[in-house]
């Protein structure tokens, strides 16, 4: 059966409701306009919303199926109170077209109930007032399910303050924790555990501005000033950022970012504004910029570095740094990396992209590897003179390589810890027996045969690599 998701405040006047059936709704107002529920893009416009509401408050998360959630502890006086803040939330929402409903609570689950029970379009409580504002809602509003609420009901409990006065654990053992609970967290007798999208980052500066700011030097100014606050905070912490992010929000509610990486830990205002400044020119301030954020998304100890009793010819580690950061962020984070070995012998497994920086790692390789190794291992046609001899000659790419020189074999297996054994293929091809080549014109090569050495299937040749 049909039935209506959700209706508007004309259809609301005329005696229409949601969860109401679409034939009924239909007999009652014959030229009902009706569309199609999409609860993804429900979902997706409240996510939208969510993130847009981080202009007044990083811990800002989508309530479905019609809610938004803000932690604004902290943040009220950006707009000289909290009424003021959820006003100025209101009338942005309204000059967007979504009309909203909104509650100022010392919980979350008050003012869940608060904004959808109120005919006023804000409410907010005085701190502490939680009980006596929630005691004549409907036990419903505590966000309890059907069965509970059905279950309290016929015991004669229907509001709020009915349940408050019941023993807690008469309820318990009937119904379970969660009325108890739900209460608890209503009148802020236990926080109530909040998934956040976007957890607060410790370091963090924001600036509002009177009046939307669009050009660069205003942008260059500003980007500077949240620099210098971030640093000094840093700096007295002994702590420097390896990732910083700048946020605007424009008056349109578009939240453009620029994000930049530095290779050391790094808290000078000057360098982190440079970075940032140098992307700047790639921002769309659209109709301006009312409040900006700089966050320091990981920091790290700054380590002491020495100066002096070096030879003066070669580059401070700060200048390598700098270059380094200069190219990251030209180029792209991931695209500036060195290899980093790894304990294991597969070759595959052997190296790993490291930061450009970072500390060597004590994992020694135990054999000589290719200079060069390839993606992956490419078949060849080999010729050996007895089974477990390396290769006499070999045709690879279509060029036939006279081998002079060979040494080896270096036996490699599968690690076995990693993964299940492969039960479709037989073991002998799970084992690699490794050579190091050198053909006639002096290239040398790194090759490996895998399978059996007689009967079928027959021993297969690769070339996994070439050596300087």
């Amino acid at each position: 059966m049909r039935r209506l998701a959700a209706v508007c405040p004309l259809a609301e006047e005329i005696g229409l409701r949601a969860d109401m059936p679409l034939a009924q709704a239909r007999a009652i107002c014959p030229e009902l306009q009706v569309a199609e529920a999409d609860p993804a893009g429900d979902r997706a416009a409240l996510a939208e919303i969510a993130g847009w509401a981080e202009r007044y408050t990083p811990l800002a998360i989508a309530d479905p199926p019609d809610g938004v959630s803000l932690d604004i502890s902290g943040c009220a006086h950006l707009f000289g109170s909290e009424a003021g803040l959820a006003a100025d939330l209101l009338a942005r929402l309204g000059r967007g077209g979504l009309p909203a409903r909104a509650a100022v609570a010392g919980s979350a689950a008050a003012a869940w109930a608060l904004a959808r029970w109120q005919a006023a379009p804000l409410t907010v409580l005085a701190e502490g007032a939680e009980a006596n504002a929630l005691a004549p809602l409907p036990l419903a509003l505590l966000r309890l399910d059907a069965r509970t609420v059905a279950g309290l009901t016929r015991l004669g409990v229907r509001t709020i303050a009915e349940l408050a006065r019941l023993p807690r654990g008469e309820i318990s053992a009937r119904f379970g924790a969660a009325p108890v609970l739900r209460l608890d967290y209503a009148l802020r007798r236990l926080a109530e555990p909040i998934p956040w999208p976007h957890p607060p980052a410790p370091w963090s500066e924001r600036l509002a501005f009177a009046e939307p700011i669009g050009t660069p030097e205003d942008l260059s100014r500003a980007l500077r000033l949240l620099a210098e606050r971030l640093g000094a905070r840093l700096a007295a912490a002994r702590l420097g950022g390896v990732c910083f992010t700048a946020t605007f929000f424009r008056v349109d509610d578009a939240r453009p970012t620029l994000s930049v990486a530095t290779a050391r830990p790094v808290h000078a205002a000057s360098y982190v504004a440079k970075l940032l400044g140098a992307k700047l020119e790639g921002l769309d301030p659209g109709f301006g910029i009312d409040a900006m954020c700089l966050d320091a998304g990981a920091v790290a100890p700054l380590a002491p570095v020495q100066s002096g009793f070096a030879d003066a010819t070669r580059q401070p580690p700060g200048d390598l740094a700098a270059t380094l950061d200069d190219l990251t962020n030209r180029l792209g984070e991931g695209r500036i990396w060195r290899p980093a070995p790894v304990a294991s012998h597969v070759p595959e497994r052997a190296l790993r992209r490291a930061a450009p920086l970072g500390r060597p790692e004590g994992f020694v390789l135990p054999a000589p590897r290719p200079v060069r190794l390839l993606r992956r291992p490419e078949p060849i046609e080999a010729t050996a003179l007895v089974p477990d001899d390396p290769p006499a000659l070999f045709r690879w790419r279509g060029v036939l390589h006279r081998v002079r020189a060979a040494t080896g074999p270096e036996r490699i297996a599968a690690e076995w810890w990693r993964r299940p054994r492969d039960e479709t293929r037989e073991e002998a091809d799970q084992v690699r027996d490794y050579y190091h080549v050198e053909d006639s014109a002096g290239a040398r090569y790194w090759v490996f045969r895998t399978g059996r050495h007689a009967g079928a299937p027959e021993a297969r040749w690769f070339v996994h690599g070439m050596f300087g």
